[in-house]
């Protein structure tokens, strides 16, 4: 017992120098801990407050960058854009254009006449017309067209303009198209028949080099200018002035084209005339109608011309009257030409082109490339040209034609034709009679930009 007693208080008091360190490190533990969680739980509040910034600012971009695409983008500086228009068109900043533009016609086929005539028929082939140019615009309303034609193995010069237009008034200088009604100013991409009709050529309807000036409204144009002369047969003294006038009105899904035009020239002194015609094909030279050459102090056309387009259907015609004023007491001869023609779309949709007094390029409804087969349009006309008067004996010339038309697309084309001419009083006789008929078949391809 007494050794129990003794060992006691020994045991406490090792029990209480070993418990003191004990409970020191538990006291440091504690509070390193307690530290560590304070430091944990402020940085966790940094990290929150961190966060609803972040968001805050990421909603403000996000409604920046939706206002933003709400908004037209603005325009880069010195911005160039390509359209595509048969061929690209280059637009710049400040009214700047260009666009290249040609043509190619590529004929053929075959014309007969009754061998007592003793003419060269039979197969022909040639490149219409072959043109490379160019046109666009210059700021301040200013442009340009400038187009060379290498058809026929030579170079010649088709237009070569500069333009000023202000709304509806358009001033034109340089080598471009008289005002001789609706067959001589539509293109030559866009008539019914491969040749246009017989008094255009035969009355030398032509370019010339001059200044004009035309105004176009919804329903009216007038155009006027002063002209020299064809760029290849100058210089000269001829010079000559021409107008035109169109009512152009739309009624209902119709347009209607009225119109009339005057030419007048004076010629030089010496200067001799020649009116005559091929037989509804170009490339012979065979005229059956011939005036000859006789001298000519001036001229005097007036024309009228009419047409309408209805959904598929298009009618036309005209008429115009050449004088001619001889020098001296011979009598003056008054000639004449015209036609009348009908057409129709065989192709659900499709309609004739116009635009500003002229017919225009036919747009498919459904091109080949697209799923179609394009537009197919057949054409019936009358055309006659009558040179004989005052003691003037150049013949008659009445042409039945009918065309069929397929344009793939609107920049490529394909024609058929067939014409039969009568003749009276023709220049090259058969056997001795002026009176017989030609037959003239012609085929063309084309593309155009």
């Amino acid at each position: 017992m007494k050794n129990s007693l003794t060992l006691s208080p020994i045991a406490i008091a090792a029990g209480a120098l070993l418990a003191a360190p004990l409970a020191a490190q538990e006291g440091s533990a504690e509070a390193a801990a307690s530290d560590r969680l304070e430091a944990l739980r402020a940085e966790m509040a940094r990290l929150a407050d961190r966060i609803e910034t972040l968001e805050a600012e990421l909603a403000a971009a996000k409604g920046t960058a939706d206002a933003a695409r709400s908004e037209p983008a603005p325009e880069p500086r010195n911005a160039t854009s390509i359209v595509w228009k048969g061929a690209p068109k280059i637009e710049g900043e400040g009214g700047w254009s260009f666009k290249p533009r040609g043509r190619l016609q590529i004929d053929a086929g075959t014309f007969s006449a009754p061998a007592a005539t003793g003419v060269a028929d039979g197969f022909g082939s040639e490149i219409r017309r072959a043109r490379l140019g160019a046109e666009g615009d210059i700021p301040g309303g200013f442009g340009y067209k400038f187009e060379l034609d290498f058809a026929g193995g030579e170079v010649e010069i088709a237009d070569a303009i500069a333009t000023y237009a202000d709304g509806g008034l358009t001033i034109s200088a340089g080598h471009h198209n008289t005002f001789q009604g609706l067959e001589e100013l539509t293109s030559s991409r866009f008539i019914s028949t491969m040749e246009r009709a017989a008094f255009t050529d035969a009355f030398g309807f032509e370019r010339r080099l001059g200044l004009s000036a035309q105004y176009a409204a919804d329903a009216w144009l007038v155009q006027a200018g002063v002209f020299s002369d064809n760029a290849d047969d100058l210089s000269n003294r001829n010079w000559s002035v021409d107008g035109r006038v169109v009512a152009m009105p739309e009624l209902g899904n119709a347009r209607l084209h009225l119109g009339g035009s005057v030419h007048y020239a004076d010629y030089e002194e010496g200067t001799a005339l020649r009116y005559r015609q091929r037989p509804f094909v170009h490339f012979t030279d065979v005229r059956f109608v011939d005036t000859g050459w006789f001298d000519a102090a001036s001229e005097l056309g007036m024309g009228l011309e009419a047409a309408a387009i209805a959904g598929p259907f298009h009618a036309a015609a005209e008429g115009f009257w050449q004088n001619v004023d001889r020098p001296g007491a011979l009598p003056d001869p008054t000639f004449f030409g015209g036609y009348a023609e009908v057409g129709m779309f065989l192709t659900p949709g499709d309609s004739r082109g116009y635009k500003r007094g002229v017919f225009d390029r036919v747009k498919p409804a459904n091109p080949v490339g697209e799923g179609g087969f394009g537009a197919v349009q057949v054409n019936l006309r009358y055309d006659r040209l009558d040179l004989v008067d005052a003691g003037i004996v150049g013949g008659t010339q009445d042409g039945y034609a009918v065309s069929l038309v397929w344009t793939p697309t609107a920049y490529t084309r394909f024609m058929a034709n067939y014409g039969r001419m009568a003749y009276r009083n023709a220049v090259i006789p058969a056997g001795g009679d002026g009176s017989y008929g030609v037959d003239a078949f012609a085929v063309r391809a084309q593309i155009d930009f």
